[in-house]
């Protein structure tokens, strides 16, 4: 590589960064998905790993590729911005769909207060 092709110190610390970033929320996803014993608490990692970690790395990789001039990185751009919309919703219809088949995963409602008496007096 010659020197004119080396990019900005702070350009590669960001990018640097990002990578890292990306890097560990993947890991974290990952070991969320293999470690964690329910269900609706298995789909939490995966979520998290692809909306972050995914995103991180995309990101990372749009600004790379538009400073080498190779195209401006759109390609990029658009997947982590279809990933966003995309991973959580289908991480909700996984878990509504969890909870219809078998709906003694919902969590129990929470205590109502209790119910006083109205005074007439004051009507």
């Amino acid at each position: 590589m010659s020197p004119a092709d080396a990019l900005p110190v702070w350009l590669d610390l960001l990018l640097s960064v990002l990578v890292l970033t990306g890097a560990a929320f993947a890991l974290v996803g990952s070991w969320g998905l293999a470690r964690l014993s329910e269900f609706l608490m298995r789909v939490h990692g995966p979520t998290k790993a692809t909306t972050m970690g995914v995103g991180c790395v995309l990101i990372a990789s749009a600004l790379w590729f538009s400073t080498r001039g190779a195209h401006a990185g759109v390609h990029e751009l658009l997947i982590t911005l279809f990933l966003f919309l995309t991973a959580p919703v289908s991480a909700h219809m996984l878990v509504k769909a969890a909870l219809r088949l078998d709906p003694s995963l919902r969590p129990p409602l929470p205590p109502s207060p209790p119910i006083r008496p109205s005074d007439p007096e004051q009507q």
